[in-house]
């Protein structure tokens, strides 16, 4: 039941379309088993004044006094009948194509929401071109399934059926014999799903697995070209390829089997009809009409069993692709169970011991945090790669849920805040920034669709991106290209900065977001914040000292704890790892003056 329930729950809300297809389709295959009874009727009644079985109100239409008459009113007959199945047929066809499409658009659209939707673990383990390739190859499987075959064995059923009852009207014994190898092709269609089904799967996952490497290349060419590493990455995906070339091959070798198998069994029920015919014929227990009636309606039942081994693949193929598609959408969302408390954000944030540790981690990654932010400070957040930094941003937004303590906001934990608000009223600018294959205007307007010109070129005047812009030579409608690779590493930040900035959000977050940015212009941007957003709460992570030190308070962390707080005079006056710091980034061109000498980094620190 659970299988039927997969299989059928995407047709939600088209069904009426899909039982008009099918009606349509079982007047098709009953016109179908018509077309055998014109011959016999011309050959045994028009001709050889014997019984026809043609229904009886055709036998009226055609009926006539002489025999070209007759065979004057067949023909006509069997011209509008073909034209009538025509236009039957192509109605069959729109309507299936109609209902097939609104499928595929339903989960094609439930998809791609059910992935917005899905929590940052998923997304921080899920590849990229496996989810692609869930959302169009396996939705397409589907489709094609439901809109082909699915209508393919609602054909076979009934053209088998009426033309097994066409059969036993002329000849029972005919009928059986005519019947007798189709349990044999029934039984080795099964078999053969058992073990195209697993095939189907394998296939699947190596297509994924080809299709996530060849992502990851194309996306990151200009740092395959930069190491040089383009033999590499040719060899990595001729691994991936040959794999899936080798299951596929597996598959078709399987597909050969059955289909020749199954074709040399029709030829045997073909000369074992064909024989038996001949002695029935020659007895006077058949017509000769209705033996070349037999034998088209013999290839209408066996044939037919045969492209049932085809469809019982498919159908494999199309649970594999349902599970992989299950797999998403039957995924915890995040917002399941979300609190729908919508309060007032100003930007007083409140951190009171706060812990958290990933679930495939042994220790926690940060311990006992606490600290205060008041509406309007600057906060920095400095410490070693690895010490919990973007943990602790990604708990604020709620991307990651603390095991331990509490995080409030305006006196409210966040986990009693709506998530989408929260993140709403929470301005985010990462050390990596997506930047969408258009204009320079659009990437910085597309968070506020209404943005008016003054407001995006204020954002970037702030983001100390305005003047460089006005250099290009089609200015702010420049073409930034795919992920913004036609811009330098500081142009793609501060574009990410305006971005952020053409809406006033309470509480901002640099995530490393100025360290590709020269120290004076980094300066620059902080001091424009500081001019016209000086009640925004403002989070800065980063390495650099400088783009600390100005900050209201400045925190240390050092292995998930905070082993430092306070302001950069005071830090400095304790002569701890911020010092230290300090000392260093200082230092620079003091230390590079001593290595040159030959005096080790070591006695340097």
């Amino acid at each position: 039941m659970s299988r039927i329930h997969q299989f059928f729950k995407w047709m939600h809300g088209n069904k009426r379309y899909y039982l008009l297809a099918i009606v349509l389709l079982i007047s098709l295959q009953y016109f179908r088993t018509l077309t055998p009874l014109f011959i016999q009727h011309v050959i045994d009644a028009v001709l050889n004044d014997k019984e026809s079985s043609f229904p009886r109100v055709l036998q009226n239409l055609v009926a006539a006094d002489t025999v070209a008459e007759q065979l004057m009113l067949v023909g006509i007959a069997y011209v509008v009948f073909q034209f009538i199945r025509v236009i039957i047929m192509f109605g069959r066809r729109i309507i299936n194509a109609y209902f097939t499409e609104r499928i595929a658009y339903n989960m094609r659209n439930t998809l791609y929401k059910k992935l917005q939707d899905l929590s940052f673990t998923y997304h921080s383990h899920a590849e990229t071109g496996d989810l692609i390739q869930r959302c169009t190859t396996d939705v397409e499987t589907y489709r094609v399934f439901v809109g082909e075959q699915l209508i393919e064995i609602m054909r076979l059923v009934f053209l088998i059926g009426f033309s097994v009852y066409q059969m036993s009207r002329m000849s029972v014994p005919m009928t059986l014999v005519s019947l007798i190898i189709t349990p044999i092709i029934f039984t080795a269609a099964l078999i053969y799903f058992i073990f195209v089904k697993r095939v189907f799967k394998r296939v699947e996952e190596t297509e994924g697995t080809m299709t996530t490497t060849l992502q990851e290349s194309v996306t990151g060419i200009r740092v395959v070209k930069a190491f040089a590493k383009e033999k590499f990455e040719i060899e990595k995906f001729d691994r991936h390829s040959k794999a899936y070339m080798k299951e596929n091959i597996h598959l078709l070798k399987l597909m050969a089997y059955f289909w020749s198998g199954t074709d040399f069994i029709i030829f045997i029920q073909y000369c074992l009809t064909a024989s038996v015919g001949i002695y029935y014929a020659l007895n006077g227990q058949l017509d000769s009409g209705e033996y070349i009636a037999f034998l088209s309606f013999v290839g209408m039942i066996v044939w037919p069993m045969r492209q049932l081994g085809r469809i019982v693949g498919d159908f494999g193929k199309t649970i594999v692709a349902l599970d992989r598609i299950d797999e998403i959408v039957l995924k915890d969302n995040e917002h399941d169970d979300d609190s729908s408390n919508t309060p007032e954000i100003k930007g007083n944030v409140s951190f009171e011991h706060v812990g958290f540790q990933f679930d495939d981690d042994t220790k926690p990654l940060l311990t006992d945090i606490s600290f205060d932010v008041a509406q309007g400070e600057s906060i920095a957040v400095i410490g070693r790669t690895g010490s919990g930094k973007s943990t602790l941003i990604n708990l604020m937004v709620r991307l990651l849920e603390n095991q331990e303590g509490s995080i409030k906001f305006d006196g409210i934990d966040i986990k009693n805040i709506n998530k989408k608000h929260l993140r709403k009223n929470i301005g985010i600018i990462m050390q990596e920034p997506f930047l969408y294959s258009r204009s320079l205007y659009d990437n910085i307007g597309i968070i506020k669709k209404d943005a008016k010109q003054d407001e995006i070129y204020k954002a970037a005047s702030i983001a100390s991106l305005h003047d460089d812009i006005q250099q290009f030579e089609e200015g702010y409608k420049t073409l930034v290209g795919e992920r913004g690779v036609t811009l330098s590493g500081g142009q793609k930040q501060r574009v990410a900065i305006a971005r952020m900035l053409i809406d006033n959000k309470p509480i901002l977050i640099f995530d490393d977001s100025l360290s590709a940015v020269d120290t004076e212009t980094d300066i620059q941007i902080r001091r424009a914040l500081d001019d016209y957003w000086n009640n925004t709460t403002v989070f800065i992570i980063t390495h650099r000292i400088t783009t600390a030190m100005e900050a209201n308070k400045i925190i240390v962390l050092d292995e998930g704890k905070i082993a430092e707080m306070g302001t950069h005079s005071s830090l400095l006056a304790k002569k701890g790892i911020y010092a230290q710091l300090w000392d260093i980034q200082s230092n620079v061109e003091y230390d590079f003056k001593h290595i040159k000498k030959g005096v080790s980094a070591d006695e340097l620190l």
